[in-house]
């Protein structure tokens, strides 16, 4: 099996419009959530997201071309133009057979979908836009990816709702794996903060209704939870076979090593009591990896801010972990980003793999009061400064989908 390597990040982010701004942000225990401002949201029970702030999607395509664009699409564009340029890849000098995209984005172009719902409603049948089919599906962004930088190899779009990235850049991992590409921009692009999908939230009783208190809304493991904070953006990797890494003299962030992925089969929205099948994701990961639970330094917890994710996730990683549980150190960063759905895996991918270059451990903000059933070490409030040699990243998603992804320091 080939060597895979991360040689580029970029992200779009509630606390950063680029890679780095977004880490420097986690790092200083930035939240990013706030009030709804991209809509009116007086009538909802839950009135506070993660937004994207100051975003032009013309710094990247022209005026004709945006408007062809559902938000998710734009939000997939910028955060992969950041994460190529980030790795230095010239495309003139690839074959563009060997290089592919997969994204993963759990709703795809709701946005558009609403909006022109609407005037089909108000309008008739003959107002509905032409560009509605491809502005709405999925797998829109990744072929946007692919036009944009000519990229003729495996192109995807994974849809397991809130796993569906970190599939994503697992599958793009094996595809290096196996010899098919040489290089794949893996990642996750989501826009749903809109007045249908927090609805369909508030409905479902999933949501935070800490209105008054946006910024201690997303408190994982904290006792006191009460809902996940819905947010939105885009985060991208470029995956790279080592000796074409090596070949072309990249920067080598780090070295993605393990991938394993499940299902509950037990509950289309509830992960199955225990977290069995998170546990069978995480020992899959760590054994593809070729490594032992107490090898990882280094958790991102899917850590939702729910009551029952949160603590089968931590049932689970005591499953695996045993003894070890205790003294790995697992954090959830959706204490400031909210929960991007779709693209929160790849997010906390980019996450995980600065916390391997820079040496340092984000916290989850907003621990306040402690929950006896989730007793891990989430890195409470503080992060911390510590030589980080294996990072895993989990992420549930609704339908049973367990994902996790395994990054190790890079030695030639």
């Amino acid at each position: 099996m080939k060597r895979v390597v991360v040689t580029g990040v970029g992200a779009l982010t509630p606390i950063g419009n680029d890679a780095k701004t977004f880490w420097s942000n986690i790092k200083a225990g930035v939240n990013g959530i706030d009030t709804v401002a991209s809509f009116d949201a007086s009538e909802l029970k839950t009135q506070i997201a993660g937004e994207i702030k100051d975003f032009d999607i013309l710094q990247y395509v022209d005026k004709k071309d945006a408007r062809k664009m559902d938000k998710f699409t734009q939000y997939a564009i910028a955060a992969a133009d950041e994460a190529v340029k980030n790795s230095g890849l010239d495309m003139e000098k690839e074959d563009p057979w060997r290089v592919g995209c997969i994204t993963g984005s759990g709703i795809g172009g709701i946005l558009t979908f609403e909006e022109q719902c609407k005037v089909m409603s108000e309008k008739g049948p003959g107002r509905v836009s032409p560009f509605f089919i491809p502005m709405m599906i999925g797998n829109i962004a990744p072929c946007q990816i692919a036009i944009r930088f000519n990229a003729r190899g495996v192109n995807e779009n994974i849809m397991t709702a809130c796993a569906s990235s970190t599939n994503a850049i697992g599958t793009a991992f094996r595809h290096i794996q196996y010899g098919d590409n040489d290089v794949v921009i893996a990642g996750g692009c989501e826009a749903t903060v809109s007045p249908l999908a927090f609805a369909g939230f508030c409905n479902m009783k999933a949501m935070s209704t800490n209105n008054d208190d946006p910024k201690h809304a997303s408190k994982p493991f904290d006792l006191n939870r009460d809902g996940f904070v819905l947010s939105e953006g885009a985060a991208f990797l470029v995956l790279e076979e080592l000796e074409h890494a090596k070949a072309r003299g990249a920067n080598i962030i780090c070295e993605m090593v393990g991938y394993g992925a499940t299902d509950d089969a037990y509950h289309i929205t509830s992960p199955i009591p225990g977290g069995e099948g998170g546990a069978k994701a995480m020992e899959n990961a760590i054994k593809d990896a070729g490594i032992e639970p107490k090898d990882i330094t280094y958790i991102n917890a899917h850590g939702t801010s729910t009551k029952y994710n949160d603590l089968f996730e931590t049932q689970a990683i005591k499953k695996v972990f045993g003894d070890a549980a205790y003294n790995v150190a697992v954090s959830s960063t959706k204490s400031m980003t909210g929960h991007m759905l779709g693209a929160a895996g790849a997010a906390e991918a980019v996450i995980c793999a600065y916390a391997i270059q820079d040496g340092y451990i984000p916290a989850t903000i907003n621990y306040e009061t402690p929950d006896p059933e989730c007793d891990l070490d989430i890195v409470p409030n503080e992060g911390r400064n510590q030589e980080v040699v294996y990072a895993m990243s989990n992420s549930l998603g609704f339908g049973g989908h367990n994902a996790t992804i395994v990054f190790k320091k890079y030695t030639d």
